[in-house]
């Protein structure tokens, strides 16, 4: 791997796919230093800062902040052959996780297209428990820790059997406005699925006009909720969030 002069910004940006401007302001922070300055004040990179470069990429891939990446690495305990180990066992844990949504995905499109049948419970497969809180994260944030909390109380009450049964319910919900999209946001249909919907939000914790056009935003906004409605169809979020908004209008 090592070159004796170095790699320029250059070449390291085309290397790992980051862009110049993102090495020089990792440089600027002191996260990732080159490894010499030329007088003319080219920076030079060798082995020890691609490695560091390499670390600061499967960090960032796991959610970490760059303050926290910053600190794990400069810990005088840090050891990158252990790190390495434990990023491979994360990205087994992550490909087994995608093999069971690209199967989820591969199902949903042969329902959709009349090829096979599917329970709506189904729809769910692949959403890992680590994911779940992660949203329930995401929403004590935007909505408060108290109606994240509720909503944990209200889950935890329920049956194994009532949980099959809430989420088969919200998986048809879905279904059947993915059906009403060639009607419309307004049609008495969509707006019917959105009204079931809302009612199947109390399940979880008592839904307000805000908390349900935050939903809207959300199913739009997060990567991890727009992956989810995709699968059902590639426009539903955006759907969902029109049919949203011309529902509260009417509350």
């Amino acid at each position: 791997m090592e070159n004796n002069k170095g790699y320029t910004v250059k070449q390291v940006s085309k290397m790992a796919g980051v862009s110049p401007r993102t090495l020089y302001y990792y440089d600027q922070i002191g996260l990732i230093r080159p490894s010499a300055r030329e007088e003319n004040g080219y920076r030079r990179y060798t082995e020890n800062s691609l490695l560091r470069l390499q670390q600061v990429l499967y960090y960032r891939e796991l959610g970490f902040s760059l303050k926290e990446i910053q600190s794990i690495l400069d810990r005088p305990e840090f050891d990158l052959l252990a790190a390495l180990e434990e990023h491979r066992r994360s990205l087994q844990k992550r490909q087994a996780q995608l093999g069971r949504l690209i199967d989820t995905v591969d199902r949903t499109i042969s329902y959709l297209k009349g090829m096979s049948t599917m329970d709506s419970q189904e729809l769910f497969t692949g959403f890992s428990e680590e994911q779940q809180k992660k949203y329930e994260e995401e929403a004590a944030q935007k909505y408060g820790r108290e109606k994240v909390e509720e909503s944990s109380r209200r889950w935890s009450s329920y049956s194994p059997e009532e949980r099959k049964r809430i989420l088969k319910e919200g998986g048809q919900i879905y279904l059947d406005i993915a059906a009403a999209m060639p009607l419309g946001p307004a049609s008495p249909q969509a707006q019917g699925g959105i009204a079931r919907w809302h009612q199947h939000m109390r399940y979880f914790y008592e839904p307000d006009k805000e908390v349900l056009l935050g939903l809207g935003d959300a199913y739009n906004d997060d990567p991890a909720f727009a992956a989810f409605f995709e699968r059902i169809h590639p426009d539903l979020n955006r759907f969902m969030r029109e049919a949203i908004q011309i529902y509260c209008l009417r509350l």
